[in-house]
This record gives structure tokens, sequence and C-alpha cells, in this order.
């Protein structure tokens, strides 16, 4: 039977889904395409352990861009058919939840606001939080049931969303709805956790050794944008001494790993891979599963 035209590898940080990725796409004669929000970024390849190798939208923006969800959907879904159309199918490497479904399928994003929207709503609602939550209630009132009203921040966020003609209460869970551009299999790599524990600590280790107090460093005396700022562990490197910041980035990272342990049970569809063993074996494992379907 024909592979599926895109095969999706996703799996918690240090998961080793960009080793397994690159096996796959190496037996398929194809490439491999990011999903990871912070990758997309120039200047921080210690930090967001970047791959040896090249692949797609990796390195693609310098650190002063303010990237968004809209502008990598339209570059990854231009990387992948332009792979399935020269090669039959492409391989995808995932650790954000929202950028890989947004490589995968045809996400109703909501509308940029006009420049200036949030700074306005910001001093609306410092002004008068009440009534703010308010004109909320009048412009959006089902984004209103979901928004406390002493939560700024998402009131903020609604408030620009309705004025701009879209809604935080989405139609439907765009995160979780099971519709791809293409045909897809998604692969959700299982590690046990103590092995996954063990592996974050080590490549913390290893990115303290490599130079990444000097990379942040360096990244910082330039031009930086809210969305690369992000990146984990950036503030804690530039803020702590070495050894604090060596403990911080473990502890964030462990907590970020069991978030994407939790997502990644939750895509429609998946197919759990066993991946306590080498890249080449799980990508044999994740083929057989294809050429099955």
């Amino acid at each position: 039977m024909s592979l599926p035209e895109v095969l999706a590898v996703y799996g918690p940080t240090a998961s080793g889904k960009t080793a397994v990725a690159e096996a796959l796409a190496d037996e398929l004669g194809t490439e491999v395409v990011s999903a990871d929000a912070m990758q997309l970024y120039d200047g921080l390849p210690i930090l967001t352990n970047q791959p040896d190798r090249p692949a797609r939208l990796v390195a693609v923006w310098p650190l002063s861009h303010e990237g968004s969800v809209a502008e990598y959907s339209e570059l990854a879904h231009a990387a992948l058919d332009e792979l399935v159309g020269r090669a039959g199918t492409a391989v995808v490497a995932g650790g954000t939840g929202l950028y890989l479904r947004a490589a995968l399928a045809d996400l109703r994003l909501p509308p940029a606001p006009e420049e200036g929207a949030r700074v306005r709503w910001e001093a609306a609602y410092d002004a008068d939080p009440q009534a703010a939550f308010a004109e909320l209630r009048r412009s959006d009132p089902a984004a209103a049931t979901l928004v406390h009203p002493n939560d700024r921040r998402r009131v903020v966020r609604a408030l620009e969303l309705a004025e701009a003609g879209a809604s935080l209460a989405p139609e439907e869970d765009r995160l979780w709805a099971t519709r791809t551009r293409r045909q897809t299999l998604v692969a959700g790599l299982d590690v046990p956790r103590h092995v996954l524990e063990r592996r974050i600590e080590e490549r913390t280790g290893a990115m303290f050794e490599r130079g990444v107090v000097e990379e942040v460093r360096k990244a910082l005396q330039g031009s930086i944008s809210a969305t690369a700022e992000k990146a984990l562990g950036l503030r804690e490197i530039a803020e702590l001494t070495p050894e604090d910041a060596r403990e911080a980035v473990v502890r964030r990272t462990l907590r970020y790993a069991a978030y994407q342990r939790k997502w990644m049970r939750r895509i429609p569809g998946v197919v759990m891979i066993e991946a306590g063993r080498s890249p080449a074996e799980v990508a044999d494992a994740i083929l057989e599963v294809a050429r099955a379907r």
C-alpha cells in the first residue's frame, strides 16, 4: 500500500523526534520540515536544540522578527507541498503543538488586529476593568463566558479579536480537529518518564558545555522580538548564575515535557510508538504502521 503523503513525528522534548524524523527522511528520499516555534529563529541554535543537518524552517527568521502561527503556516504548507510534489512524501518533526497543527491543517486563524489596538484596549482595561468586561459581554457574549473579568490579558485579547471580527471562542477546537490538508500519519513517541528525565538533564548539561551562556548574552545584545524572548531558558540564563540557570532550565524543561506528553495523547488519530530504542528502529516501526494503513 502507498504511504501517507505526510509522516509527522511528535514527542516531548528530548524524546528523539529529530533523529527519528531524519531517519524517516533518509529512508524515503525526502526532507524534514520543523514544527518547532523557537527553532524558526536564527541566533540561538544551542538553546533551541536546532538539528546539526539542514531542515526546512529552521533558522529562517532573525531574532528581531515578530513571528506568528499564520506566517509559519504559509511557509510550512509551501514546504510540504513542494516535498510531496517532488518526493511523494514529506516528514514533519513537531515539538510545538499549535505549530504542528498549523503545518498539517488549514487552521482558521484570527485576523490581525489593527495597529495599536492592544495598547488601546489595555489602557481601557486599566482605566476601568468592569467597563472593559461589560464591553466584551456586549461585543462577544460567547467569549465573555470563557474569560474571568480579572484576567487582564485574556479580556484584552478577546476585545482585540472581537473588534477584528473574530472571537476568542472558536467554532471548533482548532488543536484537536481531525482534518488535515494531506493524507497524514501522526506518530507519537512514547518514552518512559525516567528515561526522558535523564535525557533532559544530560542535554541541558551539554548545552552549557557547548556555550549556551555566551550564545544568550550575544543574542540579547541585539534586537529580540517578544516572540523570540519566549525561548525556554533564555531569561533564566540571562538573569541567573550558570549553576542556578542550569537547574532552573532543567525544572522548566521537565514541566514542559510533561505538558507535551499530555498534549500528544490528545492528537486525533495519533499512533503511539515505543521510542526507547534506536532512531532507525523507531523509524522502521513508524513505516510499518504507515504501510499497513
